[in-house]
């Protein structure tokens, strides 16, 4: 078992549900305690405090929001996962009011139960001591080729100043990676890195994050919450996809970056911070200008320093390098020992690349698990492209072997569906679909 996950504690009545959950989470890493009544329950809760309780709502004299407002008095921090069959608007309303974590509706896929206990636990993470440390960066910055290198020297010309850098580039070319390097190699590098992707926070939700909140500025803020901008102090907040944010907030990132101070929600101060801005986008920010989308002082604010990354179709030479470097990783994550040959290099570097390094990388890890020979040669690597181009359909006669491909691909991620698409090249709804048919097939 895993020491650094986090002690659940499963109130359950229904032995076959407690039994198939404890399994599943102990597959995973998890220690668990288990109760199968609310008053063994409250007794383990008064006994000690959990991260992570997960509680069925109805369970005997007593309910699951008993539960949830008794390890919430033990630990304010504990994330609360309540599930049910019969959920009401009225029990959501007062799991929500009780801080609730989440609520799920039974009967549900246990992948849903799963990622809302690793939320729960990165959620966790957060609010410990050290919310903002610096992950180890995914992958280097691979390449050799002109344009690398003039942006390496980009980087480091722009890396040791506080300047504002906007980084522009398709979807997939690094852009986060190159403002890790940026910060690495800055003054601030003994300082947190903090990423922010303002694409998936709704409008209504970015001034607290970037800002921060205080206790009861709007429902369910039952503490004091630092923003993203406070939380990098000393270091660098990495705002992506910038392009996304809403017009009517715009202002107040205009006024942050002018001032430097914030005022968190619900708060009458503002208080000064120390943090470097960078941000980055896929988008063209003078059109969104030129289109009333996007203000014109705010991109001239943001667009201090601007550095364009390549897409990799500029950059073929590099693409070598970055398939041997992919290549090492996943056949020692893997336990393959898969070669590529020189032909097949010449068709990888020749293509076009529309999903930049993400899509090689992810094409590399793909054809290490799959491919059966120890060399991939030139039409393995033809097939393999082939099959990352979205608009090619399977025809009827595949629908054997891609149901075989999906097996080999859910089996070496460990049932991991998420991954599983993300190799597959596919969305993870069409893989659920994908599944269904083949759970029908065999029906």
């Amino acid at each position: 078992m895993n020491g650094d996950k986090p002690r659940i504690l499963l109130v359950e009545d229904d032995a076959a549900v407690r039994t198939t959950v404890v399994t599943l989470l102990e597959c995973e890493g998890y220690g668990v305690d288990a109760a199968a009544s609310t008053s063994e329950a409250l007794t383990r809760l008064a006994g000690s405090s959990y991260p992570i309780v997960i509680s069925d709502i109805y369970i005997d004299e007593r309910t699951g929001l008993d539960i949830l407002k008794a390890a919430r008095e033990q630990d304010p921090a504990c994330a609360v996962i309540l599930m049910t069959a019969r959920g009401t608007m009225e029990t959501v309303m007062a799991a929500t009011r009780g801080g609730v974590f989440d609520y799920l509706a039974k009967p549900f896929e246990l992948d849903r139960l799963l990622e809302s206990v690793r939320r729960a636990e990165a959620a966790r993470v957060m609010d410990e001591e050290e919310p903002w440390e610096d992950e180890p960066l995914e992958t280097e910055m691979v390449g050799t080729s002109p344009v690398m290198v003039e942006l390496y020297k980009l980087i480091s010309r722009v890396a040791p100043t506080d300047a504002t850098v906007l980084i522009e580039g398709e979807t997939g070319t690094g852009k986060e990676l190159v403002a890790r390097m940026i910060h690495a190699n800055s003054d601030r590098a003994q300082g947190p890195f903090v990423p922010v992707d303002c694409a998936s926070i709704a409008p209504t939700l970015l001034e607290s994050e970037l800002f921060g909140s205080t206790r009861g500025a709007f429902t369910g803020a039952d503490r004091d919450r630092m923003g993203v901008f406070e939380a990098a102090g000393k270091g660098t907040a990495f705002l992506d996809e910038i392009g996304e944010v809403d017009l009517a907030f715009q202002p107040k990132l205009l006024r942050f970056l002018q001032e430097r101070e914030v005022r968190p929600l619900g708060s009458a101060k503002t208080r000064p911070v120390d943090v470097r801005v960078v941000a980055a986008t896929n988008r063209d920010l003078q059109k969104l200008v030129e289109a009333g989308k996007f203000r014109d002082d705010l991109w001239f604010r943001l667009n201090v320093v601007r550095i364009e990354v390549p897409p990799l179709r500029e950059r073929r030479t590099d693409v070598p390098l970055l398939v041997r470097h992919y290549l090492t990783r996943f056949n020692e994550a893997y336990g393959r020992n898969l070669r590529v040959s020189e032909e097949a290099l010449g068709v990888l570097q020749d293509s076009t690349w529309p999903g930049n390094v993400r899509q090689l990388k992810h094409l590399v890890e793909k054809v290490v698990i799959l491919h059966q020979p120890a060399v991939l040669e030139a039409a393995g690597a033809r097939l393999a492209l082939e099959e990352l181009d979205p608009h090619e359909k399977p025809v009827e006669s595949l629908a054997d072997a891609e149901a075989e491909q999906i097996r080999k691909v859910l089996s070496a991620t460990g049932g991991n569906k998420s991954r599983a698409a993300q190799i597959l090249g596919i969305e993870r709804k069409t893989l659920y679909r994908k599944l269904e048919r083949m759970d029908g097939g065999q029906s």
